[in-house]
């Protein structure tokens, strides 16, 4: 290997189409400061269900025509007809879309007892798998189409759970077993979901990789910036916080004390997880462009500040 050769570590955010008219302009304000640092790419959600399909194809089409970032459409598939989560597939392509987030979802709410009809997708892996088959059936048919592939091919990720999903009762061996599905049917690439203890991240890729998983596995991670939003993830996952995380939240004064101490904390996650051998962030905004630039801004693995904050090794997670 060279011995100046640098890896060099993927920066993406993730953020949520604006759900009120009175919201669009402080949304694309935050966006437009995410993309002056000039991410790899940007996802937008797309809700339960596609709850927040019309927000998000909008906000994907804008970003496609707009902006040089390459944006990431979100897709799920439970509690939605397969020739609904085909048309809207189509609808991206014919945007110019080219990456994609394929998620089974969860139901919305009151389709809780939700099962697939007979040909409706059930799983994500089943949605990989349709999007790869719209993809083939195009190119069969549309020489420039084909072209276009060839010079810039679909890309779909697929999220993972490195502790388990405690909303589906799964264990990290399952997490894997599903990932090595989803790559099989033709997944390009992995998020995680959300964790906090780095150690997880490592003992996942370990997992992942012993049992032929090759594809990039990207850790998610959500700046803890705010004590109350990390006690509500907790509630929406199922994932608790651990006590070093939240103890010094708890022990702030002010917002801006908190803030400071959880991008510090952040960071200290962030480093740890690329030293893991994660390719790159994948940060979960909550169109608070703010603290995720602080998370990300001029993080090297090899920085040794706040080098006191102590987490956990995984052999305690």
């Amino acid at each position: 290997m060279n011995p100046h050769f640098r890896p060099s570590h993927m920066v993406s955010f993730e953020v949520l189409p604006p759900r009120r008219p009175d919201l669009i302009t402080r949304f694309w304000s935050n966006v437009d400061q995410l993309l002056a640092s000039r991410p790899n790419f940007i996802s937008v959600t797309y809700g339960a269900g596609g709850t927040d399909r019309d927000g998000a194809c909008t906000v994907v089409e804008q970003l496609v025509r707009e902006t040089p970032v390459q944006p990431i459409a979100h897709l799920t598939c439970v509690a939605s007809p397969r020739a609904e989560v085909r048309s809207v597939v189509e609808r991206y392509l014919d945007l110019g879309v080219r990456s994609f987030m394929a998620l089974r979802g969860d139901p919305p709410r009151g389709a809780e007892g939700w099962i697939p009809a007979p040909g409706d997708l059930e799983q994500a892996t089943d949605l990989v798998a349709l999007m790869r088959q719209v993809e083939a059936e195009r190119i069969a048919v549309d020489p420039g189409f084909a072209l276009r592939s060839a010079f810039k091919p679909l890309t779909i990720a697929v999220a993972t759970f490195p502790g388990g999903n405690p909303a589906a009762g799964t264990t990290p061996e399952q997490e894997a077993d599903r990932l090595l599905a989803k790559q099989n049917a033709g997944a390009s690439f992995a998020v995680t979901q959300l964790f906090w203890n780095p150690g997880c991240y490592e003992s996942f890729l370990e997992l992942a990789r012993r049992i032929g998983v090759t594809i990039p596995i990207v850790a998610g991670i959500l700046p803890p910036t705010d004590p109350r939003r990390v006690r509500r993830m907790q509630e929406l996952t199922g994932v608790a916080a651990p006590s070093w995380l939240l103890d010094p939240l708890d022990a702030t004064s002010n917002a801006e004390e908190a803030r400071e101490v959880g991008t510090a904390l952040g960071r200290k996650i962030a480093r740890e997880v690329l030293e893991a051998g994660s390719p790159g962030l994948h940060v979960f905004t909550f169109n608070q462009a703010g603290p995720a630039l602080d998370l990300v801004r001029d993080l090297d693995p090899s920085d040794s500040n706040n080098a006191s904050l102590s987490l956990p090794s995984k052999e305690l997670i």
